[in-house]
């Protein structure tokens, strides 16, 4: 059996991020999506707020699951005894970066492996903080986001 972690802050997940979820749940017996707490950063929703999202939006897809983490992905790596951690790439900027968080995961934990997965086209562009952005200037994201989470940026209003 291969479990994957897809980890990420997901504030808020994206339609890009559903479509690398069902891509790699479709790879995978099991994909566990750790929602990473990241104190570093101010969160436009809470951490449980997130997590339920995640979850509503992943009904039906039966070999999904969420937990919340913080601190080290590479102890979260081995806390959930996966296989590999999955990581969206959205374009070659993303690839440097990403690649360095590969290695240095490794470095910390020598059984880390990352698979990476790009979304589909229409989503390259896409990005939680400008998903964010073009909501906080009064613009449509209801193409850029699955429902659960619209409604819950429109409660926000």
């Amino acid at each position: 059996m291969k479990r994957a972690l897809y980890p990420g802050t997901f504030d808020p997940i994206t339609n890009g991020h559903l479509d690398v979820i069902k891509r790699a749940s479709r790879l995978f017996d099991e994909l566990v999506i750790a929602v990473a707490e990241s104190p570093g950063k101010s969160a436009f929703f809470s951490l449980a707020e997130r997590s339920r999202l995640i979850e509503e939006c992943t009904v039906g897809m039966d070999n999904v699951s969420v937990v919340s983490f913080e601190g080290l992905l590479a102890r979260e790596f081995e806390t959930q005894g996966v296989d590999v951690v999955i990581r969206g790439l959205r374009a070659v900027s993303d690839f440097e970066y990403e690649l360095m968080l590969a290695l240095m995961n490794r470095k910390l934990n020598d059984a880390f492996e990352t698979a990476f997965l790009m979304p589909s086209e229409q989503y390259i562009y896409l990005h939680s903080s400008l998903v964010r952005e073009v909501f906080a200037l009064g613009g449509d994201i209801s193409s850029l986001v699955p429902r659960p989470v619209l409604d819950a940026f429109r409660d926000r209003k």
